[in-house]
Formats: C-alpha cells, structure tokens, sequence
C-alpha cells in the first residue's frame, strides 16, 4: 500500500513537531513543510542540513532565503498540490484562509486548535472521536489543554461513565521562547466556562462540564484538575488508577519519585533523550487522585508543545481511512511514536 503523502503548513513550535511525527509514521511520507521567513526554526533546519524540503508561503521575501544560503523546493502551491492531506499549524486565521487553496486542489486538510471550528467539518479526538473522522476533508484538532483533558475524562468514562465534571486549569502563559506576552508576576483569571470545557462537551455531548482558567507565568506545561462524578454511582481511587493505566498516552507520576511539579516532567523529557525533551504522555499524579464522596478528583500535566501529535497522527489515520476503529488507529500511532512503551516497563 503506498504512503500517504503529507504536508506541513507552518513550521513554528507545533508545526516542527508535526513533522517530525509525520517522519516517524512508517506508513506516511513527508513530503515538505511551508514557512514564509528564515525564522530560528528554519535556520536549525538548514543546520541539521534539511533534513525536510522547504517550500515558501505567498508573501515570503526568497532573497533573505537566497542571502542566507537557505534552499527551497518551491511554492506553497507546489507542495499542496504533491500531497494527500496538509496538517495546517499556521498562526491562527491564516488556515481559514488557506483553506480554499486546500478546496481548489481537492487536498484533505487538518488544522489545529488555534483556528475556528467553522474552518473545520469535524472536531476531533483520537479516542474520544476517531470514527466521526473517516473520510472526512477538513478536521480540526483539540487544544493542548483540552486533548490532555479529554484523554482522562474518556478513559474514566468509557470504564465507568461520567456525569459532569468540573475542571481548573493552571495554564503556562507562553511557549519558552516566546516573548509576546512580555515579562510579568502576576495570574490572571478568564472569564468562566473555559473553552476547554466547551470543547470537550462538543466531543462528549453526553458530559456536562464547566471550568476555570488562570494564567500563570511559566512556559513549561499546563497543571489541571478534575472533579468528576460518576453516572453509574461511585468511582473509587483504585478504579481511576486502574483506568488511567490501561491508556497509553497516560503516565502516572509519583512525587516521592521526584516528579514535583512542571518543570520535574519536561526535565524528564530532556533525561529520556526525546528531542527538544518533548513529551508526548501527559503525567498524572498518583498522589493527586482523591475521593471526595461520590466523586473523585485528580490532576495532570499537559506538555502543550508535544501533546496533540499523536492525536494529529491519529486525525491523518481517519481521514484517509488508514484504519477502521480508534483501537487500530491510535495503537498504529503509539507504535510508531514510541508512545507505551514505559506501562510494559511498570513505570507507569
């Protein structure tokens, strides 16, 4: 069977992320990724000795390309026209746009959680929603925090079923390296119900849910809680754990092993040897899973930059019906992104 063939619209935090998993995928193949500026990202590319063939956006300024000794295949329209379906991670507006170059030449197209849902046919999850992707042209991602949220909240639902839940997110305020949102020593409070809790009940339609959001100012990972109440009566400590360790993408952490906040986790990433320390697993604390009457009460860290790859992965498998079923098409994910390989180790 051939590869299906991919593209890469925006190669900033998540886009060279996306390529890189597309590049793991041994049943997908990479054609090229599309930016408009030399960024610091790019000129790593070239460093590394393009390792991805480069094609430039309309608008792009090819003499600082040709200054810099920075080569490029060709146009933007190039590359969509070479592939199967284009993983758009452009900043966020830019993918409605780019939409109807997708539509004129007939290429599927997956945007990230930063566009708006009217760009998009389906909203997706790997396992919350995999078959509503079959086949489907235009698919949006979850955001990092939701995708790492609705990992937990499914995996606990389809064990046992959940009622509601009611989520406080602890949100990092900027990517490292990201200056935009200036330097600051302060929280600041959204407005509630968070959209992460609008995001999952539009996935989960049978789940109410509501949350609060703080800003806080670090860079490395999300911190979320949950409080979720059963539908078919109590769920106790053991049956979450038992839940949150069958899922793959689920590390379980433990403070006495010295996982004591963000920054423990992204370190661990860098230990493990993954690239840029990326962590595709959000880390759920053992030590954090409470009962509080009937409900139980638990939190995790999201490791924003890494954590929707798989699922992305996962859209790519759907769309052009790769597989069947969100057991074939996560596991073949899993498979090649090393992702479970520590739950065989008993880590977790």
């Amino acid at each position: 069977m051939a590869k299906v063939k991919v593209g890469v619209a925006g190669y900033g935090t998540i886009g060279q992320r996306l390529a890189d998993g597309v590049a793991k995928q041994g049943d997908m193949e990479l054609v090229g990724i599309a930016d408009m500026a030399p960024t610091l990202a790019i000129r790593a590319l070239y460093e590394k000795g393009m390792p991805y063939d480069l094609y430039l956006v309309n608008g792009a300024d090819t003499a600082k390309f040709d200054e810099m000794g920075i080569p490029y295949k060709g146009s933007f329209q190039d590359l969509v026209d070479q592939v199967d379906v284009m993983l758009d991670s452009s900043p966020a507006g830019i993918g409605l746009k780019n939409k109807r170059i997708y539509e004129a030449a007939g290429v599927k197209a997956i945007f990230q959680g930063g566009e708006k849902n009217e760009v998009a046919d389906v909203f997706f999850h790997g396992y919350a929603n995999f078959e509503k992707g079959l086949d489907q042209n235009y698919l949006k991602l979850t955001s990092c925090n939701t995708t790492g949220l609705i990992r937990t909240v499914d995996a606990l639902d389809r064990a046992y079923g959940i009622d509601k839940v009611a989520i406080t997110i602890i949100r990092r305020v900027a990517d490292p390296g990201d200056y935009n949102r200036g330097l600051t020593n302060a929280l600041q409070i959204e407005k509630a119900p968070t959209h992460q809790a609008v995001d999952l009940m539009t996935i989960m339609p049978h789940i109410n849910a509501t949350g609060i959001l703080v800003h806080t100012p670090v860079t490395h990972g999300h911190i979320i809680t949950v409080l979720a109440t059963g539908k078919n009566g109590k769920i106790t400590k053991q049956m979450a754990m038992d839940a949150f360790k069958d899922h793959p993408r689920i590390r379980i952490l433990r403070m006495e092993d010295g996982f004591l906040g963000n920054a423990s986790y992204f370190k661990y990433g860098r230990d493990l040897g993954h690239e840029r320390g990326d962590m595709y697993e959000i880390g759920l604390w053992e030590n954090s899973i409470v009962e509080s009457g009937d409900d139980i009460m638990y939190a995790f860290v999201v490791p924003q930059e890494a954590v929707t790859i798989p699922e992305t992965m996962d859209c790519i498998r759907a769309a052009m019906h790769m597989q069947e079923t969100r057991e074939e098409g996560t596991s073949e994910t899993n498979k090649y992104l090393g992702i479970g390989k520590f739950k065989a180790m008993g880590l977790g």
